[in-house]
């Protein structure tokens, strides 16, 4: 699936099962609700912390896709293309970073 199809499963799931977008205060305050969860999942899997018992059955996949479906209701209602934005993103970090990493000593 590519980022359009994404956008158009979205926002079908949306209309359909969803019956309606959430407004965007409320669907900003989900995303960071989400990333909340997928940093908990980070912070234990690769960081210092150790699971919780209740933790055990921590799923990364399922929570940067929940990460990734709320950022695709943010674009679809406030109509953003994301194929579009991402390749122009690319195009100002290429133009931007060209020879930054590459003289980054620290890299």
């Amino acid at each position: 699936m590519n980022l359009d199809e994404a956008q158009k499963q979205v926002d079908n799931w949306i209309n359909t099962i969803g019956i309606r977008y959430f407004n965007e205060l409320t669907n900003m305050a989900l995303l960071t609700e989400e990333v909340g969860e997928l940093a908990r999942i980070i912070a234990r899997k690769y960081g210092e912390q150790s699971f919780k018992e209740n933790e055990k059955n921590s799923n990364l996949e399922d929570e940067i896709a929940d990460v990734l479906f709320v950022l695709i209701c943010l674009a679809n209602q406030t109509g953003i293309n994301l194929t579009k934005a991402l390749e122009e993103n690319l195009l100002k970090k290429t133009f931007r970073d060209k020879e930054r990493h590459q003289n980054n000593p620290k890299l």
